[in-house]
């Protein structure tokens, strides 16, 4: 019996090569992308997406086309089976996590509930 493991976070290739140019662009060509869910917007929780220089002690480390994601424990519990996405779209692009356990986006996009 053959058990599949998937990561955490799924990071699309797309993504992955948009965030090393981020970073590249910030002259942080080495630096990690660190995604946290944190409580805000009209939904209650949020994604904070920024730069870290290494992973903390607790966090869950992926790695994906030539890319670095850092999740905390806490994050992780709500990131779990999710896709890190980038959106070239003129309006509402960008980075996106599409969350299978989100059970309510806001209108605007920029919040969620699980």
């Amino acid at each position: 019996m053959e058990i599949e493991v998937r990561p955490l976070l799924e990071v699309t290739e797309k993504a992955a090569r948009k965030v090393r140019q981020l970073a590249e662009r910030e002259g942080r060509s080495d630096a990690a992308l660190r995604v946290r869910v944190v409580a805000g917007g009209c939904s209650g929780l949020t994604y904070e997406l920024g730069f870290a220089d290494g992973p903390a002690a607790d966090d869950h480390v992926v790695r994906a086309h030539g890319l670095t994601v850092l999740v905390d424990p806490r994050s992780a519990e709500v990131l779990a089976g999710s896709t890190l996405d980038f959106d070239d779209a003129l309006l509402g692009g960008g980075l996106r996590v599409r969350n299978p356990r989100a059970k309510h986006e806001c209108a605007c996009g920029e919040s969620f509930a699980v």
